[in-house]
């Protein structure tokens, strides 16, 4: 209650609770549109998109620490991470399109686990931060602060997703994800290559998360076990938005980021990974009351 009355007395705390949780929606939008993606496309429930998220971070982290500026290693992560993605697919992912859902869930959490003790090896379990050297900004006489970099990670969140959206509407690689999502079997029929499709879309996924965790990289901090809490933030967005609802993903991700930051000032910094998973629960059984109402509707 003291934390409520604080924001009602003093309002400039909410205009930084609003830009934080603003910023932060914009890159979470990111890597929940790459899991829509895969999911839309393939029926495939990637536990471990997090995980990609901080595979990218630690690229761009390896690369200041080589004296390379992090935000150089965007386009890097996104190349080597689509090869990843691409491997990925061809041992682990091919294997489980077309299987049931609990399958797909199994398979992609034991490669989270596997991913996050390799980073764990090769990295430790320290938290760690690619430095930018941006410049913090005071505004409303000096009430509200605004991190450069985070400016700049919402302008290169904007342009990412931008070629991402042109790509996937006019170009022919594009048009084929979308007629595989709509029907893999008639994409089939009219010769579309399914499996180089399936491949593709869960590479540019790994590119899309790799870009989503080097603007991470230098915001907050990465850590080998955080990508769960990437995920869990994922499945929250596109279980609220629904498939292929790109509005829909962006206003969810802005009112998670909004809700994260208004929950963790009110109940507490350490309340802020329960408030996902409460709005995780919250989603999912809204969600099944709906699909229940149709049932009903149905019959």
């Amino acid at each position: 209650m003291d934390n409520l009355m604080i924001l009602a007395q003093a309002p400039v705390i909410n205009v930084q609770l609003l830009l934080d949780g603003f910023f932060i929606g914009a890159i979470f939008a990111l890597a929940a549109y790459g899991l829509a993606l895969v999911w839309g496309v393939m029926n495939v429930k990637n536990l471990c998109q997090g995980d990609f998220v901080i595979m990218g971070g630690y690229i761009a982290y390896v690369m200041s620490e080589m004296g390379i500026h992090p935000i150089l290693g965007l386009p890097v992560a996104i190349v080597v991470m689509f090869g990843f993605g691409w491997f990925i697919y061809r041992i682990i992912i091919r294997r489980v399109v077309g299987r049931d859902m609990f399958t797909s869930l199994l398979a992609t959490f034991g490669l989270a686990i596997v991913l996050q003790q390799l980073l764990n090896l090769v990295f430790g379990p320290e938290v760690q931060t690619a430095e930018s050297g941006f410049e913090i900004r005071s505004i409303l006489g000096g009430m509200v602060t605004v991190a450069d970099i985070k400016f700049i990670a919402f302008v290169l969140t904007v342009v990412i997703a931008g070629i991402v959206v042109t790509f996937m509407k006019y170009s022919r690689m594009g048009q084929a994800i979308r007629a595989t999502a709509q029907d893999a079997r008639a994409a089939k029929v009219m010769g579309i290559d399914t499996e180089r499709v399936y491949a593709f879309t869960y590479a540019l996924n790994a590119s899309i998360c790799a870009a989503s965790g080097v603007l991470i990289s230098m915001i907050w901090v990465i850590q080998p076990f955080f990508g769960l809490a990437y995920s869990i933030r994922s499945f929250v967005i596109v279980t609220a938005a629904g498939l292929g609802n790109l509005p829909g993903v962006i206003a969810a991700a802005l009112g998670l980021g909004f809700a994260e930051q208004f929950g963790g000032f009110i109940l507490g910094a350490e309340f802020q990974q329960a408030i996902v998973v409460g709005m995780l629960v919250l989603v999912l059984i809204v969600r099944q009351v709906q699909q229940s109402r149709k049932r009903q509707a149905v019959v």
